[in-house]
């Protein structure tokens, strides 16, 4: 039984709540055949939640030294994933950008790693499904009224081509 007993600072609750909230975010990515499903979601929200524990264990070397700052950890954290979601952006033909949500997706999913990482799991699991439900309302309000569409994702006649949602 020690086999699966992790070291700290993680635990398999933080793991299966990782996965849990990035395959809740990653599933409806996927099966709009988006950029970042399953697997990407589960990994960047899984990776956040490692590096956040491994900045909160470090209060251990802080109450000793007094010279650690796990803020900068989290910080360091949001900027790395922000790097990553900056790459799932393109300029397409047109001067068209692409991979804005997806990319606002990863920067999310960077959150609730970071959530479940402090401990946070029931607000991880909430953010999650709030992050579903506007991916998927949205949706549904820009096909009730194509008004919604405007200068978003309907071509104009009047423009060369505006910018494209993923």
């Amino acid at each position: 039984m020690e086999l699966l007993t992790l070291p700290a600072p993680l635990s398999w609750t933080d793991i299966f709540f990782s996965l849990l909230c990035g395959m809740i975010i990653g599933l409806e990515r996927q099966l709009r055949g988006k950029p970042a499903g399953m697997r990407t979601s589960a990994l960047v929200c899984l990776g956040t939640c490692v590096f956040v524990k491994l900045g909160v264990s470090l209060d251990d070397v802080a109450s000793m030294t007094g010279t650690v700052d796990r803020s900068r950890v989290l910080g360091q954290v949001i900027v790395g994933v922000g790097f990553l979601g900056g790459g799932l952006m393109m300029v397409r033909d047109g001067g068209r950008v692409k991979g804005i949500t997806s990319a606002t997706v990863i920067w999310l999913l960077a959150g609730v790693g970071s959530l479940i990482g402090f401990g946070h799991h029931t607000s991880a699991v909430v953010i999650s499904l709030c992050t579903v439900a506007i991916l998927t309302g949205t949706t549904v309000l820009e096909k009730m009224f194509l008004s919604l569409q405007a200068g978003v994702h309907r071509l104009k006649q009047d423009s060369v081509s505006p910018p494209d949602s993923d």
